[in-house]
């Protein structure tokens, strides 16, 4: 047997080897999939500072950059290259850590105690403002008694199933509340020392992010040739574009709605302004079906006390969005994703439904790389046919 058939046989070898393992991984993964799900989450869990230190320098970058930038130069004129890279990078951290502690700072202190005060208000309300929307709508539909008719009919039976819910669900939730206090506590607990460990980790990666940025680099040549790294790298800088551009604009862009909804909402003289626009605030972090999820909820909270101010909500809500959809929105986002509406709705369906709200805000991007990919491929492919990558060239082909 020569050298060329040797290799050959070898290469088939492991061939058959590398597909009779993936194919026992694969059914151990199919029939073992709730172990697998455990595993996972034991090491998410471990990992948990980690992960948070990572998104918190991953959405700090920016700030953190800007500071640098401007440190940098006057440092390095006053001391020599070794220090004053030190010394701006100390600097720059030091700036962007009270910032961020400053803005949660804030929000603890003037966001949450008024949040707190309105649901402990709208729970006392409640009672005579089911009493009092009653009212309305009779006084609204007297002239027309079959509408009447069905509003108590449904009155009635929601308020038998209040009633059931409050004995059947709620008191046996509470006492279940009370038994697992401790443990809510301990996840309290555990997730603060997770986060302040996450912070010391954010640190570490915010003044370490171009070494580990060129020992990836150094890996992927390693492994890849050079047209193939370079690829890699590209796709890489694309990905973080993509999700850099898009998440962090759409944090900036719905703290602007939230803030321009408290405002507005207190010059109408709106109640619990500071809660609808909190949930208009954070919903709207959500692409398409933001808007819908935060209105619904503050459109209901203004009808038990109002059902006239929770009408002019509504309008006030629609014209907020067209100006967040149409002006802001596309200002600070630009064409981030390059996704057309029907790719946005599906995305935000399929990985919401996959992940919940993490997946609703993740989906978009998350998609627009594997869209970006896929159309790479597809390009690549036809090109080697020698086909045409436009699009349109296919429009009249029968």
């Amino acid at each position: 047997m020569d050298k060329e058939q040797r290799k050959k046989y070898i290469f088939t070898s492991i061939t058959l080897f590398g597909a009779i393992a993936a194919s026992i991984l694969f059914f151990f993964f199919l029939f073992k999939l709730d172990i697998v799900v455990k595993g996972i989450q034991t090491v998410l869990n471990i990992l948990a500072p980690i992960i948070y230190g990572l998104a918190l320098a991953y959405l700090l970058t920016p700030i953190y950059n800007k500071f640098l930038n401007k440190t940098e130069p006057f440092m390095l004129k006053k001391v020599s290259k070794k220090r004053g890279t030190a010394f701006a990078k100390t600097i720059s951290t030091a700036i962007t850590l009270i910032l961020m502690f400053a803005i949660l700072t804030g929000l603890f202190w003037m966001v949450f105690p008024q949040v707190y005060k309105s649901i402990l208000g709208i729970i006392d309300l409640i009672p005579q403002s089911v009493t009092k929307v009653s009212k309305w709508l009779e006084s609204t539909f007297e002239n027309n008694v079959q509408a009447q008719e069905t509003f108590r009919q449904y009155f009635n039976e929601g308020s038998k199933y209040f009633e059931t819910w409050l004995e059947t669900s709620l008191l046996p939730s509470m006492q279940t509340f009370v038994t697992n206090l401790s443990t809510g506590v301990f996840k309290v607990l555990s997730f603060l020392k997770n986060f302040l460990i996450g912070i010391i980790v954010a640190v570490y990666v915010l003044n370490c992010k171009t070494t580990f940025a060129t020992q990836a680099k150094k890996i992927i040549y390693s492994i890849c040739n050079q047209n193939l790294g370079n690829a890699i790298i590209h796709e890489i800088r694309f990905i973080h574009h993509v999700f850099g551009g898009f998440i962090i604009g759409k944090l900036i862009d719905s703290l602007i709605i939230g803030i321009l909804c408290y405002i507005c909402l207190t010059l109408m003289k709106m109640p619990y302004t500071m809660l609808i626009s909190v949930i208009v605030g954070v919903t709207n972090v959500i692409p398409f079906f933001g808007p819908f999820i935060g209105a619904i909820p503050s459109f209901f909270l203004l009808l038990i006390v109002s059902p006239i101010q929770s009408l002019y909500f509504i309008v006030f809500i629609f014209i907020l969005q067209q100006f967040d959809g149409n002006i802001l929105g596309p200002k600070i986002l630009g064409d981030s994703t390059g996704l057309s509406s029907f790719w946005v709705l599906f995305s935000i369906l399929l990985f919401g439904g996959l992940m919940g709200f993490l997946g609703m805000i993740i989906g978009v991007p998350f998609f627009a790389v594997a869209y970006h990919l896929i159309s790479q491929a597809v390009n690549k492919a036809l090109k080697k046919k020698n086909l045409s990558t436009k699009t349109e060239d296919y429009k009249n082909i029968p």
